[in-house]
């Protein structure tokens, strides 16, 4: 037979083990917390400023737009031109670039220090240099935080995201000689 004290001493010491590893867990918890207490912050405050390009860029806010893009920003269009803040507000304000339709899908926002990586689905409407633009479009946009903690958009890249042929499209022979080839329009 085990005696009384001996039994309680086990309990005791079980229920020390259980309440240290417990405290252990939790300070290990609120340290992680407080160790990245303002991403989820930061990843809404990158998600409301894409809505405030999506609709400054609809209602072609230049001043909206010159705010937020960094001096040095690069701009990477869907033909492949590469545009400076000077040349994309000089494209919007010149009526270069018109997009009446943008509605985003499918946003992930990836933190990485002051950086904020975006990438999302958009579907397009409007026109780029003259050519009508309509479709969807797969986008990597990226941010910069200033000391003073405001975003700043450094870059940015479209590519378009081309329909998939139905299998009766695939296997069809063509009926005319090729077209020549259709420039792509600018988008960003």
């Amino acid at each position: 037979m085990v005696p009384r004290n001996r039994i309680r001493i086990g309990s005791s010491r079980t229920a020390l083990t259980a309440i240290v590893l417990l405290t252990c867990f939790l300070a290990c918890a609120y340290a992680q917390q407080e160790k990245h207490p303002n991403k989820r912050d930061e990843r809404k405050q990158v998600e409301a400023l894409e809505e405030k390009w999506r609709t400054a860029q609809l209602a072609g806010d230049i001043a909206t737009i010159d705010r937020m893009l960094a001096d040095d920003f690069i701009g990477i269009s869907m033909s492949g031109q590469v545009n400076t803040k000077a040349q994309q507000l000089d494209r919007i304000r010149n009526h270069r670039l018109v997009l009446t339709r943008i509605d985003l899908d499918d946003m992930k926002v990836k933190l990485v220090g002051e950086v904020a990586i975006v990438t999302c689905q958009a579907r397009v409407e409007g026109t780029s240099e003259g050519m009508s633009v309509k479709g969807t479009y797969r986008y990597t946009r990226i941010y910069r935080q200033l000391p003073s903690k405001e975003w700043k958009i450094t870059s940015f890249e479209a590519t378009r995201i081309r329909p998939r042929k139905s299998a009766t499209e695939k296997q069809a022979p063509p009926t005319s000689p090729p077209q020549a080839a259709v420039q792509e329009p600018r988008f960003g």
